[in-house]
């Protein structure tokens, strides 16, 4: 640089943040899923009130999800009479005699979804080799759709 030349202060201009969703933290829907998770822990409740709440969140529910809903409720009661009707993370769910839940359903509104979701958890006896499904993606519950799910859940307890 030769005297009376100034030095650049300008900086090189910085890349735009790209930070994924998943590094943006937790969206407001999975905070408020935690919170009810939090709560439903605290609550400790028997198998009326695990019921009460999980069709009040039910009745809560947009169509078509809340007649599927309505819908799964009955056929899991119905094949599988042991499990505790319940919410788990504001979802309606079904546990085992130990607490642990079974399976679950997710209203496709619950995370901006475009199809609601009937799942499993890993205390379901699904295990079928070293791959099987544990979700299912649901647009409607038909009688295909019911056959199926009654002979997964009638696995998943044993």
């Amino acid at each position: 640089m030769s005297p009376g030349t100034k030095k650049s202060t300008s900086k090189p201009a910085k890349k735009a943040a790209t930070k994924s969703t998943a590094s943006a933290g937790f969206s407001a829907a999975e905070k408020e899923a935690m919170k009810e998770r939090a709560r439903e822990l605290k609550a400790g409740k028997n198998r009326a009130e695990g019921e009460a709440d999980l069709l009040a969140k039910v009745a809560a529910m947009l169509e078509p999800d809340r007649a599927m809903a309505k819908r799964l409720h009955a056929i899991v009661t119905s094949v599988a009479p042991g499990l505790m009707p319940k919410t788990w993370y504001g979802m309606p769910a079904y546990a085992n005699k130990d607490g642990k839940i079974v399976c679950f359903f997710r209203d496709a509104k619950k995370f901006g979804d475009r199809y609601a979701t009937f799942g499993f958890n890993d205390a379901a006896m699904l295990d079928d080799g070293a791959m099987w499904p544990t979700s299912y993606a649901l647009k409607s519950l038909g009688d295909a759709e019911e056959k199926k799910i009654r002979a997964l859940v009638k696995k998943a307890i044993g």
